[in-house]
């Protein structure tokens, strides 16, 4: 017997779980306590965490490899001014703050 069907089937009942109902969206969820006169309180409420979600360190670890990336465009003096300037400003809309090679040290 070929396991092909076998295959099949269990990819199709994982596939099932797939078409779940989407969360309420904040707004209506805010909107709805509004009405009944309670606070909100978070349900995602993380102060008590001992350590940050997995995605922002995924996304530290990410921006430090570009920023040393970065670091070496900067300290290059083969790679062209505008090509620096036009990477740092890629990364500054990716971190949110004005980047520049001497902020770079920071990471």
């Amino acid at each position: 017997m070929s396991p092909r069907p076998l295959i099949v089937c269990f990819v199709m009942l994982l596939a099932g779980g797939v078409g779940a109902q989407p969360a309420p969206s904040g707004a209506a969820t805010a909107a709805t306590a509004e009405g009944a006169g309670k606070p909100v309180e978070s349900f995602r409420d993380t102060t008590g965490y001992r350590y940050p979600a997995l995605s922002r360190t995924v996304r530290d670890m990410q921006n430090l490899a570009y920023a040393l990336q970065l670091r070496d465009y900067c300290a290059d003096e083969r790679v062209s001014d505008e090509f620096v300037k036009a990477q740092l400003a890629s990364f500054s809309r990716i971190t949110g703050r004005t980047e520049s090679c001497r902020t770079l040290l920071a990471y």
